[in-house]
């Protein structure tokens, strides 16, 4: 199943496993990014309440935390590098924009 890399390493179980894992969660994972995307907007608005924070903050925290298991490093890179940059006050909307973008395109190459 596309989504999880094969490094050749995982047996044909554990492989088939994950790729059933990634598939039941791949819902959560688009929403968790499209939330990422939405927070980019809002800050660039002067919008971003903190209730929207917490929950893009939490996003790109579930995200970092999942995405390695799936063998995604550069999800994991990228959605610890937002999670930090919404720590700054005024996050620098063009910065979690991109990040954002970059977070989706290494997740959903095909889209």
């Amino acid at each position: 199943m596309a989504g999880v890399p094969n490094d050749g390493l995982a047996g044909g179980g554990l492989e088939e496993a994950m790729n059933r894992l990634w598939a039941q969660f791949l819902p959560q994972i688009h929403e968790r990014v499209d939330v990422l995307a939405k927070a980019a907007g809002s800050v660039a608005a002067g919008t971003l309440s903190d209730e929207q924070r917490e929950e893009t903050q939490s996003a790109a925290h579930k995200l970092a935390g999942s995405l390695g298991m799936y063998g995604h490093d550069d999800g994991t890179r990228l959605a610890r590098q937002l999670e930090m940059l919404l720590d700054y006050p005024t996050p620098d909307p063009a910065q979690i924009r991109t990040l954002a973008t970059q977070l989706r395109s290494s997740l959903f190459p095909e889209a």
